[in-house]
């Protein structure tokens, strides 16, 4: 798949963003500000990951590798008042205590939200420690993923965006999840007049279908519109009342074509232009969170699919670095960090294989970005640990296991799992190499082939076991029908953990796998 060309606005927008920049570049000569970007298509834990960053940095968290807090340089972190009276601030304080009170996971990103965090830190240099303790604003910008999918529309008209989106839909696992939108759309004439009540079925239908894609046993991701999925206080509108319809040539007036093309328009005019001018734009540093174990269940065609929209993703950011004159009115995303997330979900056995899996979904955009200039980084990570590991015995021989409480009504194998006690899950193994997760090379993901829909295999060939914490050898999830047909990875959602205490009583912060590797990256180099 090419590149699609990054996102450009008009000169009116192009001045507003500027003196936007200006604005935070002269506020932050007295205090410097990082404005982080948190991302990640829906269900890739981005409220998580916000709170647990958060909730680590007020409460003095285990972060081994993030240097200025191991090194004990890093006084304190603060709350501030929101810096953007227009924009809502991210509610941190309801999702910790759905998190750390009600052991539930808080609900997703469903709009942008922003908060700001204060850090106090001492300098690692010795003259620069001679004037006093640093301080370091990090504008925190929580936004959906699918609103930054959203982005390349800017420069697609609507009869590019249907043939590429009609395509799309015909083909693969598309085809089936398309079906009653696509034969709805054969049965309408584009140049027929305009009519209210066609485009809205249209609409639902066409809807119908992303929202199905986007179901956890699909896990597909390069859906745009974004909006369509989270419509908010725009659902009914126009600009979200459209849908692709085959077109060749000029699109006549009065027509349906001519009603959906301009509703296309005002959607990136309502929608996205807005996004990309007054938050988009206006980022230092950016985090996309990537829930590739979904994907990987569900199979190479939704790999695939993960592939695709992450390189659409990394194609929208301006990459590299800027002068210092030039970052007065223009800002550039000079660190990105991809991660993959729900480490906790595997042994850690299997974390680096997540990361080398996740290289491989962005391998050829992560070049480009490298190439004008960025620097990334590809981490497995858990924002907020609900496992923990332990060897379990079965028929005479150690295994490892993750341990953990099930959400209620989960279930395994066909089998309601108690969310009273704690339960062993043998994740199995992710492969060495993860090119084998993908469809072939010469194989277009065009066809339809049935053993595409099987989940990853495992190195082992055991698949995915489970036990009760109480008898962990008490069963082990084996059925494998043949030796060809291994089982695809099965995952169990857990609680939030319980927090630990020391002995004096203190309550410690939410435990983590690698957060303060991220941090580091993100953040080390400005607490210096």
């Amino acid at each position: 798949m090419s590149p699609h060309a990054p996102p450009s606005l008009s000169f009116l927008d192009q001045a507003r963003t500027a003196l936007a920049n200006a604005g935070d570049f002269a506020m932050g000569l007295a205090t410097p500000t990082v404005r982080l970007g948190v991302t990640g298509l829906s269900r890739a834990g981005k409220t998580v990951f916000i709170t647990a960053l958060v909730h680590n940095l007020l409460h003095g968290g285990r972060l081994p590798l993030f240097r200025a807090a191991a090194d004990g340089r890093l006084y304190g972190a603060a709350l501030e008042p929101q810096p953007d009276d227009a924009v809502p601030r991210f509610d941190y304080e309801a999702h910790v205590k759905t998190l750390v009170e009600e052991r539930l996971w808080p609900s997703s990103t469903r709009r942008v939200s922003e908060l700001r965090l204060t850090l106090e830190f001492e300098s690692s240099s010795f003259f620069a420690r001679t004037f006093g303790r640093g301080r370091l604003h990090l504008d925190i910008v929580d936004y959906p993923g699918e609103w930054l999918l959203d982005l390349p529309l800017l420069s697609k008209s609507w009869a590019e965006w249907s043939a590429e989106t009609l395509a799309r839909a015909g083909r693969g696992s598309h085809a089936a999840l398309a079906g009653p939108w696509l034969a709805a759309t054969r049965a309408v004439d584009p140049a027929g007049p305009e009519d209210e009540t066609t485009a809205r079925r249209l609409a639902t239908l066409f809807t119908d279908y992303l929202t199905a894609a986007r179901a956890d046993e699909h896990a597909l991701s390069a859906l745009p519109p974004g909006r369509f999925l989270m419509p908010g206080d725009l659902e009914g509108s126009p600009a979200l009342t459209f849908a692709p319809l085959p077109v060749d040539g000029a699109v006549p007036a009065k027509s349906l074509a001519a009603m959906m093309e301009r509703r296309y328009e005002a959607y990136k005019d309502v929608v996205v232009r807005p996004f990309f001018r007054d938050h988009f734009a206006r980022l230092d540093r950016q985090i996309v969170l990537v829930d590739a174990l979904q994907a990987l269940n569900a199979g190479p065609r939704a790999v695939a699919d993960l592939a695709d929209a992450l390189a659409d993703i990394l194609a929208c950011f301006r990459p590299g670095r800027t002068s210092w004159l030039a970052s007065i009115l223009t800002r550039r995303i000079d660190r990105i960090v991809f991660a993959a997330t729900k480490a906790d979900h595997l042994h850690r056995a299997s974390h680096d294989r997540l990361e080398k899996i996740l290289r491989r979904l962005v391998g050829e955009a992560m070049s480009r970005a490298t190439f004008a200039g960025a620097e990334i980084d590809v981490v497995a990570l858990a924002a907020v640990r609900a496992t923990r590991e332990a060897m379990v015995e079965h028929g005479g021989e150690k295994l490892p296991a993750i341990l953990g409480t099930p959400l209620p009504g989960e279930e395994l194998g066909g089998e309601k799992l108690d969310p009273s006690s704690e339960f062993a899950l043998f994740p199995g193994d992710l492969p060495e190499n993860p090119d084998s997760l993908f469809p072939p090379a010469d194989s277009s993901r065009e066809r339809s082939d049935s053993s595409h829909e099987a989940g990853p295999k495992t190195d082992s060939g055991s698949g995915t076991s489970s036990a009760s914490a109480d008898s962990p050898a008490k069963r082990r999830k084996t059925e494998v029908e043949s030796k060809d047909e291994e089982p695809a990875v099965e995952f169990v959602r857990f609680r939030p953990p319980r927090l630990e205490r020391t002995a004096e009583g203190f309550t410690l912060s939410l435990p983590h796998i690698r957060l303060d590797r991220t941090l580091e990256f993100l953040l080390g180099d400005r607490l210096t």
